[in-house]
């Protein structure tokens, strides 16, 4: 068997599973499998990759895209540049295990982002500040806009009370990288002056489930372009695949 799976905490609301899966159905591996590994401390990943010696490859979500850090071999670059992991390679030989991490978090974000950027879009607001905010910003910086972070202490930045009309008018594009609005807490929003948003506006928030997240339904309602998570997922998913394979494919 060739086996595969996520680490994180909590897992209830991935999507990985279920299309690591369907992908394996279509592709008609029955030489595959695909595991949640729900660790409440990212110390419990060794114990994980020693009990399983099938064990070929992990996906890394929250809270674990930095610390898993420590636990590494090597890192493609753009890990590197971002100190963000979401892709773990493994590979064995007698003596030794090796665990190579890549971000293929920002491959996706730049796919699926791309084709709704123009002229317009020189400035953009990120919202949080973890290790996805830094995919984020390493990925628009590629193309030129210039990044302002958002969050509740403005460590990094601003804090969510300093939004105001002036602000939102000079930053059209918002990318929210916060779990705010994520199943089950779908009543949830950032906190921003959604009154100020325009149709010149690009919203694009990591949440999706649900579909449309109430942050994207109110940017939405003022007009403005709103993109989910979801092709990014996708995209980042299939690009771990080759990454995992590509000795293989």
């Amino acid at each position: 068997m060739r086996n595969y799976g996520l680490i994180g905490y909590p897992l209830a609301h991935s999507f990985s599973k279920k299309y690591f899966a369907e992908k394996f159905r279509a592709l008609r591996r029955t030489d595959c499998a695909y595991n949640n590994y729900e660790l409440s401390s990212i110390s419990g990943l060794p114990e994980i990759i020693r009990k399983d010696p099938c064990l070929l490859g992990l996906n890394v979500t929250r809270p674990y895209k930095e610390s898993v850090f420590n636990l590494l071999n090597g890192t493609d670059p753009v890990a590197a540049a971002t100190r963000a992991v979401n892709t773990i390679r493994i590979t064995r030989s007698e003596n030794q295990i090796r665990l190579l991490g890549y971000n293929t978090d920002a491959y996706g974000f730049e796919t699926s982002l791309a084709p709704f950027l123009d002229s317009r879009h020189k400035k953009a607001l990120v919202l949080g500040t973890g290790a996805t905010s830094r995919t984020v910003a390493y990925v628009l910086g590629k193309t030129g806009i210039e990044c302002g972070f958002v969050s509740r202490t403005g460590t990094s930045g601003m804090t969510y009370t300093q939004l105001d009309e002036r602000i939102l008018s000079e930053f059209s594009v918002i990318v929210n990288t916060t779990p705010v609005g994520t199943w089950p807490d779908v009543q949830q929003s950032p906190d921003i002056p959604y009154q100020h948003l325009t149709a010149k506006h690009l919203l694009f928030d990591m949440v999706y489930n649900p579909e449309e997240s109430l942050f994207l339904q109110k940017g939405k309602a003022q007009g403005s372009v709103t993109l989910n998570g979801y092709q990014m997922l996708t995209s980042q998913a299939d690009k771990a695949w080759e990454i995992w394979n590509e000795d293989t494919l």
